[in-house]
């Protein structure tokens, strides 16, 4: 933990709600949706601008940031959804961006991001390799950092979504909600904590968070999950300081893809593997409550990923 991030003061319920005025109507509010057969009420997040929730807390840092900054120019690590939120954010504030992603990362996300205006590296050969080059090229090109999940700002523009849930849903007992680095959860629980229940959920093979917790600082792991908008090297420290007392759930690769099959065919929510998580812990049986809200984030899946999961049993 670096002495400004364990000094940064935790976002607010004050902070989410300027947020939600900051972002405006540039970002619509997403629907939640009834399912029967599920028994639970799915907060449709793959509808959002870019495809995920990571456009919220892009644009609240983006329009955070002074004349200077924005001169500047930004820059951004993603597995790809964040990539391509801080890209549209980027285009939407006329701020120059570059992207650091990785080989091996979705090839439509990385196009995807393109196509929103950013320059995207891909020299790094993973994730972890890829938070080391973002180190490297933000000190030497002076451009101003948006974290995809340890910075307040983006926290408290990722809390919208809970905001949005507390009006749709103000009956909800419990909002169940996957978990990369924490930024999403985090900006949850800060913005409805206080009156539902949050529990987060982690693949078996990627448990960023859960490592962290246990250990007591940010640790890096080795993600490997098929929710590749979940396999973050590590968690936030403010996330780990937010989410320490929530109750976590893993989830198997096996329990990802059935969720997955599950949404597609009955929901008929094309998500991503990642967004798949939280209904995978609901489906099996992990967390228990009567009138539960499943966040589904987000919707940037290949046709090949989507047909190789649908085609098995």
């Amino acid at each position: 933990m670096t002495d400004a991030t364990a000094n940064t003061t935790l976002p607010t319920r004050d902070d989410v709600e300027r947020a939600r005025v900051t972002i405006g109507d540039r970002l619509p509010e997403t629907p939640l949706l009834a399912s029967r057969t599920l028994e639970a009420r799915l907060k449709a997040e793959l509808f959002q601008r870019t495809g995920s929730f990571k456009v919220r807390g892009a644009l609240n840092k983006l329009s955070s940031l002074t004349d200077e900054e924005k001169a500047r120019g930004v820059i951004a690590i993603s597995a790809g959804n964040h990539a391509q939120a801080v890209a549209y954010a980027a285009a939407a504030e006329g701020v120059d961006a570059l992207v650091v992603m990785w080989d091996g990362a979705s090839e439509q996300k990385i196009a995807a991001t393109r196509g929103y205006g950013a320059v995207v590296d891909t020299e790094a050969s993973g994730p972890t390799e890829a938070f080391e080059r973002l180190h490297r090229l933000h000190a030497e090109s002076g451009r101003t950092l948006v974290h995809p999940f340890d910075d307040p700002v983006v926290i408290a523009g990722a809390g919208t979504v809970g905001l949005e849930i507390g009006r749709q849903a103000p009956d909800a007992d419990v909002v169940i909600v996957a978990v990369g680095g924490g930024g999403l959860a985090s900006g949850i629980q800060t913005a409805i904590g206080d009156r539902a229940r949050v529990v987060v959920v982690e693949p078996e093979t990627s448990t960023a968070l859960h490592t962290g917790l246990e250990r007591g600082a940010s640790t890096p792991v080795t993600p490997a999950s098929i929710a590749d908008g979940l396999n973050a090297p590590f968690a936030g420290e403010l996330p780990l300081r937010i989410l320490a007392d929530l109750e976590r759930v893993l989830v198997t690769e096996q329990e990802i893809e059935h969720a997955f099959r599950f949404l597609y065919e009955r929901t008929k929510l094309a998500c991503e593997p990642a967004g798949a998580a939280a209904a995978a812990a609901w489906l099996s049986g992990k967390v228990e409550a009567e009138n539960p809200v499943l966040v589904v984030s987000g919707g940037n899946v290949s046709a090949q990923t989507a047909s190789a999961i649908l085609a098995r049993p």
